[in-house]
């Protein structure tokens, strides 16, 4: 008789993409309220570090494996659980569906390049794992959709690293705007990050290498376009390259367009237009991104979203401008005018947002009690769409018109074709 883990070889040894079905695994049951939540990280970089280091303070969790497809990674991860725990019980993974097959594993954190999220996230959400994972949502929209459709079939637990709304600032700020302490919102400017401005420097002077040893470089690929290994695609870089990630505009679209989106009452909606300028490499370099961008949509009720990287008139952050003054709100900072609006109290019978304290710790309660964390698929795919659709609009030079209840772009069937990509083979959803 063959063996679950024995198949699950042959078929990574082949290179094709394995899903195991949602009733199969996972606790029967749940999770009991006295019970860890247990727990595996794939991906162990810079972002799986940190899941790992927030995941292993809490004593509601239990980190049982790690996965990753560097070795030098894997061991660090490893080594830092085992440290944790005191023991050397940690296992350690390749290949991600490894993970999704043990069926004592609740959830898993997800900390993969963009262009990984839609395989890793679907194939979590069919293996009946909740999941917490990084913005953005996915490396395009239709892969977004696709995590939201699975995420509601699958009736899993998702978490985005939108970390911002489990921040107090941030709470008061969307609670001070939501319940009209500026009046009627007629502007909103939200201020990302602009580069990175040494563009070309390290991509040119690194050359086409073999990977290091241990990196499967191979499988780091994965559904991305086949490309000879360089460190400036590898690692932390590979968000400035547009066939793994999406620069600065969607690094950040998870964070301070959110919290805009938060603010206006706007996670189950979007822009009708949208528009853009970017400013990219003057040559063809293996970071291609846009270094600076301007991005103006419109919203329904005459609403005018400004995103801009790069430009010193929009200061970093969001910031609602109404006809009775403005908020201004950053990380460690919140502004208004005028100063009396942030001594406003928010009234029993008005708009009171979901509270949490510790982005992390809030997962695992919902993980517990089934209840729709803070920052779900669905409003992570909502705050990332007008990132998406300014990437579109800024490489067609095209104003476009977005149906956000169809969640589709009217009347520009090339610009349409955008909103997703084929998967290098055998990778599919």
């Amino acid at each position: 008789m063959t063996s679950r883990r024995s198949l699950l070889q042959a078929g990574l040894a082949a290179g094709f993409p394995l899903i195991v079905k949602a009733q199969t695994l996972g606790r029967a049951g749940g999770v009991a309220a006295s019970d860890r939540v247990t727990l595996a990280t794939i991906g162990c970089g810079n972002m799986g570090t940190g899941h790992l280091t927030n995941f292993l303070k809490l004593p509601a969790a239990k980190v049982l494996a790690v996965c990753d497809v560097f070795d030098e990674h894997l061991t660090k991860a490893k080594d830092r659980v085992d440290q944790r725990y005191g023991n050397k019980d940690c296992a350690t993974y390749r290949a991600f569906e490894e993970v999704l097959a043990r069926r004592d594993i609740d959830a898993v954190t997800m900390a993969v390049p963009d262009h990984w999220h839609g395989i890793v996230a679907v194939s979590a959400l069919r293996a009946g794992k909740d999941v917490y994972g990084e913005k953005p949502l996915a490396h395009n929209l239709r892969e977004g959709l696709a995590i939201v459709n699975h995420v509601a079939k699958y009736n899993r637990i998702w978490q985005t690293g939108s970390w911002q709304r489990s921040r107090e600032n941030f709470h008061r700020a969307c609670e001070l705007v939501r319940n009209g302490r500026v009046g009627k919102v007629t502007r909103v400017e939200v201020g990302l990050p602009g580069g990175p401005f040494g563009y070309g420097k390290l991509a040119d002077k690194t050359p086409f290498v073999d990977p290091p040893a241990g990196f499967q470089w191979d499988r780091w690929l994965g559904p991305g376009p086949e490309a000879r290994y360089s460190e400036a695609r590898a690692h932390f870089n590979w968000r400035w390259a547009l066939d793994y990630g999406g620069g600065q505009l969607m690094d950040w679209v998870g964070h301070h367009v959110d919290i805009a989106h938060w603010g206006m009452g706007w996670d189950e909606t979007g822009p009708y237009q949208v528009e853009g300028v970017g400013e990219y490499p003057e040559r063809q370099a293996l970071w291609n991104s846009a270094k600076r961008y301007r991005i103006e949509a419109k919203y329904p009720g005459g609403v005018d979203v400004v995103i801009a990287g790069g430009h010193d008139d929009i200061r970093g952050g969001t910031r609602w401008n109404g006809d009775k003054g403005w908020i201004w709100v950053n990380r460690g900072a919140l502004e208004a005018g005028p100063a009396s609006i942030l001594e406003e109290k928010i009234g029993e019978n008005e708009i009171h947002l979901t509270k949490s304290s510790d982005h992390y710790a809030q997962f695992l309660e919902c993980v517990k009690s089934r209840k729709e964390t803070i920052t779900p698929a669905r409003i992570a795919h909502r705050s990332a769409t007008p990132g998406w659709l300014g990437h579109i609009a800024m490489i067609t030079g095209r104003r476009l018109r977005w149906d956000a209840e169809k969640q589709d772009i009217l009347h520009d069937p090339s610009a349409r074709e955008l909103l997703g990509r084929e998967m290098r083979a055998p990778w599919r959803l």
